[in-house]
């Protein structure tokens, strides 16, 4: 048992600049991030969010984590959910074990508030992947992930999703669709314009509720006070 526990350990550091160091430039831009959603759910709140990008690597686990700590230090009980069946990484990131999660949830393996840890973040708490399953979209897509959805609800004021990249598989189709509203990661140097466009179309189709898109790992010039483009 000590080997697991000794990973998380190793790993538990990973991109959590929020918590790590508040006052930092990066940590203002996600605050900023988090005050726009706020803006945007002037006719209806905005709870279950998903974020995703357009492919791997952009960034996108790294801000959906950090989003779901802005949240949580503004006074709000927040739930991290990890629905990237492929490549989970969420337990890394809050350093929690990964040996039931979502995946156990939606198979009725153990209830929510079982598969559910606490961070070492107040206010926030996470449901992680747990183990990979053969067949993600089908599970996501499922009557059983709506009732998580709402049950979430019931304990949560807001609910952060991390999700696969929408130009690889469907899932964050799905689960956006299901959604208040979705973030869309994008790389600044790295991610093609009209890759980034056919991503923002494949939700469109989904019907999902595109908040705004995140420019990730652009170099900030004296005068730049902001990364988040609210459409």
């Amino acid at each position: 048992m000590a080997r697991p526990n000794k990973q998380v350990k190793e790993n538990n550091k990973r991109g959590l600049i929020t918590h790590t160091n508040r006052k930092s430039p990066v940590s203002e831009q996600y605050r900023t991030i988090r005050t726009n959603i706020e803006f945007a759910a002037v006719d209806e709140p905005i709870r279950t969010i998903v974020v995703t990008s357009t492919s791997p690597g952009e960034g996108k686990s790294t801000t959906s984590a950090n989003l779901a700590v802005v949240m949580a230090q503004n006074g709000n009980r927040v739930l991290f959910i990890d629905a990237d069946m492929r490549k989970p990484t969420a337990h890394y990131t809050f350093g929690v074990l990964n040996t039931k999660g979502l995946t156990n949830v939606l198979t009725r393996q153990v209830s929510l508030e079982e598969a559910v840890s606490q961070t070492k973040i107040e206010n926030l708490e996470i449901l992680t992947c747990g183990p990979i399953p053969p067949n993600p979209a089908e599970l996501l897509n499922s009557k059983g992930m709506e009732l998580l959805l709402e049950k979430t609800k019931e304990h949560y004021e807001v609910i952060i999703i991390d999700t696969p990249p929408v130009m690889a598989v469907t899932d964050s189709q799905l689960l956006a669709n299901k959604c208040d509203g979705t973030v869309l990661v994008v790389c600044s140097g790295k991610t093609d314009r009209q890759m980034a466009l056919k991503a923002k179309d494949l939700l469109s189709q989904a019907k999902a509720k595109l908040l705004g898109v995140v420019l990730n790992k652009k170099e900030v010039k004296p005068g730049d006070n902001y990364f988040y483009y609210y459409e």
